[in-house]
């Protein structure tokens, strides 16, 4: 059966109960929670949770004991939910374990406990493999992580889901936020769902009694300086100015500002432009905000970059972008030489770079 988007899971779980087995798939530890939270509200009342919900990893144990926790009756309460994760480490197994847990997966699939909801979660799997082939036809696979992940420059399933996701985190804390402010959000955090939430948080302290997050505060606490420096930072690439470039860039870190949060902030830029680029010529600068979702000073800014930075430039910079953004995601210690080698991308191939600054 094909894998159902995370987001439209969460929409079912609201309409009834899960089904009695099920995959969470993806690296979204966020979209991962957030399932496992709405799966043990669903399933169990408050009060038979401490003892209703167990939790499994392939690390620590084989599928036998799980399977059998799986078929015990849950004790003072109607159901139970049971979580494996890590079920990837089995494709470090051999073939003949590997496939041993299949059978043992699909002799319970066959007939599962009516009272029990069990959960099998992994990062990926190798879909040429037998486990995940029978894992795909024979139970729900829900997909942890935003559409579009793969290819994340301009996927507008991706942006939509995390639009969605972004109102839903502010309900989680107890806040609302008008719709536009929620794309204005996701929209600068390259549709980050953890980043989102600790912005959201910070936005709950902020707006206080008032209850409502709107476009105005997102501008005012999570744009701010970062927003110009971006522009600024973009201007000087598009001179050739890899020096002063890099002094920006330098004197941001130092500020607090982390790598992913600069790459983020410039792929959301990028965006802007690209979207600028495609609108009509003769629009004020309040037309060119709402177009745009943005202040009307920083739309006027993104119309002036535009024009300087031809379209397949802004492409390419999207692409260095998202590698730049894999590569400090993967745990390098040295943010510098990345964001260096990323300034270097990003100028205009008819521009020599500088000498680095040492």
């Amino acid at each position: 059966m094909p894998a159902l988007p995370a987001t439209e899971f969460l929409q079912r779980l609201v309409r009834g109960r899960p089904m009695p087995h099920l995959l969470l798939l993806g690296r979204d530890a966020y979209l991962r929670e957030l399932c496992r939270a709405r799966l043990i509200e669903t399933c169990l009342p408050e009060a038979a949770r401490p003892w209703a919900v167990h939790r499994f990893s392939l690390h620590e144990t084989d599928v036998a004991p799980v399977l059998q926790q799986a078929r015990s009756l849950p004790m003072l309460a109607e159901r139970q939910v049971i979580f494996l994760s890590d079920l990837q480490r089995a494709e470090t197994w051999s073939e003949e374990t590997r496939e041993a847990l299949r059978r043992h997966l699909e002799a319970y699939f066959r007939d599962p406990a009516p009272f029990t909801v069990l959960v099998l979660e992994a990062e990926t799997l190798d879909q040429r493999t037998r486990l995940a082939k029978f894992l795909t036809g024979a139970t729900l696979v829900v997909e942890v992580e935003l559409p579009g992940e793969a290819r994340r420059e301009g996927d507008p399933q991706r942006r939509e889901a995390a639009v969605t996701l972004t109102r839903e985190i502010a309900r989680e804390r107890g806040v609302t936020i008008d719709p536009s402010a929620a794309a204005r959000l996701a929209d600068l955090l390259d549709s980050n769902l953890a980043r989102i939430r600790t912005e959201i948080e910070k936005l709950a302290c902020f707006v206080g009694e008032r209850k409502a997050i709107t476009g105005a505060d997102v501008d005012a606490l999570v744009v701010g300086a970062k927003t110009y420096a971006v522009w600024t930072l973009a201007d000087l690439l598009a001179q050739g100015r890899r020096r002063e470039a890099l002094v920006l860039v330098n004197r941001l870190l130092e500020q607090g500002e982390t790598g992913p949060g600069l790459v983020g902030a410039l792929a959301w830029m990028y965006r802007k432009l690209l979207e600028a680029q495609q609108l009509p010529p003769g629009l004020n600068r309040w037309q060119l905000a709402a177009k745009l979702r943005m202040s009307a000073e920083a739309a006027e800014l993104a119309r002036q970059s535009a024009r300087r930075i031809p379209r397949r430039q802004l492409l390419e910079g999207l692409r260095v972008l998202y590698e730049a953004d894999n590569r400090l995601k993967s745990g390098v210690r040295d943010t510098r030489a990345v964001l260096e080698f990323l300034l270097v991308e990003l100028l205009p191939k008819n521009v020599a770079p500088a000498r680095p600054m040492r």
